[in-house]
């Protein structure tokens, strides 16, 4: 059992009538504090319960019926030298006015910690491990010893229940989906892969992608999510190509529709993670066990290994970032055998 040290403050979110979740980004870190949110929403269930967010994952959190308001912060607009003095003046018009009775901030960094006192609420809570000095804004500092050994969806429980919010259920409440143009029945209730992820040594090759969609075949694939550059590719005859065409809420919608999701470690992993436990998550250097999905009937696969997530714990793989630059160097980043083995799992599951 952790312990957990609290900094005195007599800040129960059932006596709130006005609350403020801050967790600006990004499209993972948001879908690891709904549960928590859940959590104070039962808590006080008539409180007001808002969501600072920033403006391109504002569409995950639109809809969601325990929320009053969405309040976007358009952080793209506060860059260059002027950004500073433009992001004070957006709080003050956005924030001060808010009478907000607890603040509390998931996000754990200076920008973040800076928004919760610009409401000028008194009562802030947050982690005693956050970063850049966040934790000298916080007048509840909750702290947990096992950190760097805890999924962020449990760190975020945690921080729920220390304000008095009851954690022995939690949920995920996400807003409704999205048709996509041309999606049928026809090409659903296959699998959906997302091969492509922003950070380097992270993505599929597409020549994996190919491997991948032929020997699952003739199991329909949905190919989605942003690759690094445009591709000219004819990919095999079960692919339904719907990269760079999709929306937050379309892609609920695909994860929905489909029997698989299959993902390198990204957001959308997370996002298809949050809706259902059929879900492979191909890994790295990174920790599947803190970074990975974390429904325990979830899939990982990791060093050629596939594991449940039930059974993995914060030593079985073990972060190793002196790995980093060696993936980022490579062509591929799983050898063609391992391919083969993660399509024979995945087809497996359909086999009848």
């Amino acid at each position: 059992m952790l312990t957990v040290s609290r900094s005195g403050s007599n800040v129960n979110v059932s006596s709130c009538e006005r609350i403020l979740i801050v967790k600006p980004s990004s499209l993972g870190d948001v879908v690891h504090t709904l549960p928590a949110a859940e959590a104070i929403h039962r808590a006080a269930p008539e409180a007001k319960l808002d969501w600072l967010v920033n403006s391109e994952w504002a569409q995950l959190l639109e809809g969601i019926p325990f929320l009053n308001q969405v309040i976007t912060f358009p952080r793209r607009e506060f860059r260059g030298i002027t950004g500073f003095r433009k992001a004070q003046k957006w709080a003050d018009l956005t924030l001060s006015q808010k009478k907000y009775d607890l603040v509390v901030d998931f996000q754990g960094l200076f920008r973040s910690a800076w928004l919760s006192r610009k409401t000028g609420c008194k009562n802030i809570a947050g982690f005693q491990q956050a970063r850049e000095s966040a934790p000298l804004m916080y007048s509840e500092r909750v702290d947990l010893p096992d950190w760097h050994g805890m999924h962020a969806i449990d760190r975020n429980l945690r921080l729920a229940e220390e304000i008095g919010s009851d954690i022995s259920s939690p949920e995920f409440t996400l807003p409704p989906g999205e048709d996509v143009l041309g999606i049928d029945e026809s090409n659903t209730g296959g699998i959906l892969l997302h091969p492509f992820s922003r950070g380097k040594g992270k993505s599929l090759s597409t020549k994996e992608v190919i491997e991948f969609c032929a020997h699952v075949a003739p199991t329909p694939v949905l190919l989605v999510g942003m690759p690094a550059r445009p591709l000219d590719i004819t990919w095999p005859e079960n692919v339904t190509d719907l990269l760079g065409q999709t929306n937050l809420r379309q892609l609920i919608q695909l994860i929905r529709s489909s029997a698989w999701s299959v993902s390198i470690d990204s957001g959308p992993m997370h996002l298809a993670a949050a809706l259902t436990d059929r879900v492979l998550s191909l890994h790295t250097w990174s920790n599947p066990y803190v970074v990975g999905p974390w429904q325990q009937k979830a899939w990982v696969w990791r060093d050629g290994e596939l594991a449940q997530v039930c059974d993995l714990d914060a030593g079985k793989f073990p972060e190793r970032r002196d790995r980093k630059k060696h993936f980022e160097n490579k062509d591929r980043l799983f050898p063609q055998e391992e391919i083969a083995e993660i399509s024979e799992f995945i087809s497996s599951q359909f086999a009848t």
